[in-house]
Order: C-alpha cells, then sequence, then structure tokens
C-alpha cells in the first residue's frame, strides 16, 4: 500500500510521474522487463533527457518499483512482484472509474486506535483518504461498498483490523441535505479542481490521432498521468449527492474518448520503439 502512496504523491507531469506511467501502461505487456534504452527512448518522446529519466529510474527503484535485470546481455528494467500487484489494482481504479447510483450500498469504516498507535491512526486515515473514501467524523469514515475490499487490505496492512468495525448500510440519514453531508465528509471542490483541470489539459485533443506516433504517445502518456489520480479520489457519488456543476460526468467521457482513440496510436508507437 505504501507503494500506491508513492504514486499518488507524484505530481503529474513530473519525470517521476511520468515515468510510472509508462511503466504501468507498458512495461507488463512487454514480458515484465524492458531494454534501459527502451525506456529512456520512450521518455525522450516526453521530452525527458537521457540523465534526468535515469535518475527517476534510480528513485523508483529505491522504491522498489522496478529493478534492473539483464536479458541475453541487455541491460534492462524488470518490475517487482509488489509494483506488479499495486498497478493491477491501479488498472482496475484507473480504467474504470466509479459511479454509483441511489440503490447502492455503502460501508462505514469505525475505528478508535489509541495514542499509543497514533502514528498508525495517521496512516489509517492517509490511505482511507488516498482511496476515496469521506470523513463522517475522526473515527467514523464512509465508502462506497464496493472499497471494502481495499478498506480491509489497508487494516490488515496496519495491524489495525481489530480495532475497526465495518458496517454496510444503505443510504445514511443525515439531517439536512445529502448534497450538504457529502460536502462536509469530502472535499468536493478538490475533486471538482481535478477533473476540470483535465479537462482544461487534454480536452483540445484531435480525436483521433495520425497513426502510431511519438506525438499520439506522449500526448495519451501525458493524459493517463493527468488522469489516474482522480479515480482514486473521487468517489463516483450518485448524482443527488452532488452539486449541479459537477465535472466529473465530463472528466470521465473525456478519458473514455482518448482512451478509445489514442491506446491503440500509443501501443504501437512502443512496439516500434523497442522494436528497432
Amino acid at each position: 500500500m505504501s507503494a500506491v502512496l508513492d504514486d499518488m504523491d507524484s505530481r503529474p507531469g513530473s519525470t517521476t510521474s511520468l515515468l510510472r506511467t509508462v511503466i504501468g501502461l507498458y512495461l507488463r505487456g512487454t514480458g515484465g522487463w524492458m531494454p534501459t534504452t527502451g525506456l529512456l527512448a520512450l521518455m525522450g518522446a516526453l521530452d525527458v533527457d537521457g540523465p534526468v529519466a535515469r535518475t527517476a529510474l534510480s528513485r523508483l527503484k529505491k522504491k522498489e518499483i522496478v529493478l534492473p535485470a539483464a536479458r541475453d546481455g541487455v541491460a534492462g528494467f524488470g518490475i517487482t512482484d509488489g509494483a506488479a500487484a499495486m498497478l493491477a489494482r491501479g488498472d482496475r481504479r484507473i480504467f474504470n472509474p466509479r459511479s454509483m447510483s441511489a440503490a447502492d450500498r455503502w460501508c462505514l469504516v469505525s475505528f478508535s486506535i489509541p495514542e499509543t498507535e497514533r502514528e498508525k491512526r495517521h496512516q489509517l486515515r492517509r490511505r482511507l483518504h488516498w482511496i476515496g473514501c469521506g470523513t463522517v467524523a475522526a473515527g467514523l469514515w464512509i465508502c462506497p461498498d464496493p472499497l471494502r475490499g481495499e478498506v480491509e487490505e489497508i487494516l490488515d496492512d496496519l495491524s489495525l483490523r481489530g480495532m475497526a468495525t465495518l458496517f454496510v448500510t444503505d443510504t445514511p440519514l443525515v439531517g439536512g441535505s445529502m448534497q450538504d453531508a457529502a460536502a462536509s465528509w469530502w472535499d468536493l471542490d478538490a475533486v471538482a479542481g481535478l477533473h476540470r483541470d483535465f479537462i482544461r489539459h487534454c480536452g483540445g485533443l484531435p480525436a483521433a490521432p495520425a497513426g502510431a506516433s511519438a506525438d499520439a504517445f506522449a500526448a495519451y502518456v501525458r493524459c493517463i498521468d493527468r488522469w489516474r489520480i482522480i479515480p482514486y479520489l473521487d468517489p463516483g457519488l450518485p448524482e443527488g449527492f452532488l452539486p449541479g456543476d459537477w465535472p466529473g460526468t465530463e472528466g470521465i467521457a473525456l478519458f473514455q474518448r482518448i482512451l478509445a482513440a489514442y491506446a491503440d496510436p500509443s501501443a504501437g508507437f512502443v512496439k516500434a520503439t523497442l522494436g528497432e
């Protein structure tokens, strides 16, 4: 789970963030290994020069995302088992953004953690935030019920399962409106800002790229890099929970259009680059 947090903390557009996006999109599809020259060439298509890319690779090696591995005398990098599992979880979230209906169920996470374990309490709150949970009170959090498995994983990872109780429920009953409650439980302004930022930066792409080019690859990777944290933080609330000017629907539709138009040309460029 710490690798997930490192991934989320990477600033979109930074060299480390772009490299992680390239690895997440393409390294597993090449057998879990890629020659160093090929990986540097892909980063070059993103206007990242070799020394800077190598520095980012060193950082990811320290974080146990990649590891040096030679094949047939060719220097390269492979992906660690832990990173492969983390990226598989990320795929499910990034490429299948949540969208709840009013009839869907919720999970309430209640916990009481002693002061002697305050660092674990801090980590628990941080991790719950990063998977899209909302804060009802200091020791009571809420999330769509499909996230319950990830909540259990976090609790087990921190050895806190015995200090927490999970409740599965229908829509909670609140004193005011659900819009007001949701706005107090989640930082919806911040999530809306992420959607608007994505729309602003990626909404002007041509409807279809001109073949499997470096430009198509760079545009696709940069958009995925900007998008990938949004489905973690956006809980996918029902329409009745959201403000009327919510940009999430437009953001998801734009992401799906980019995915449909640019994924194959970008993969074609990667194949051609590594083939060379």
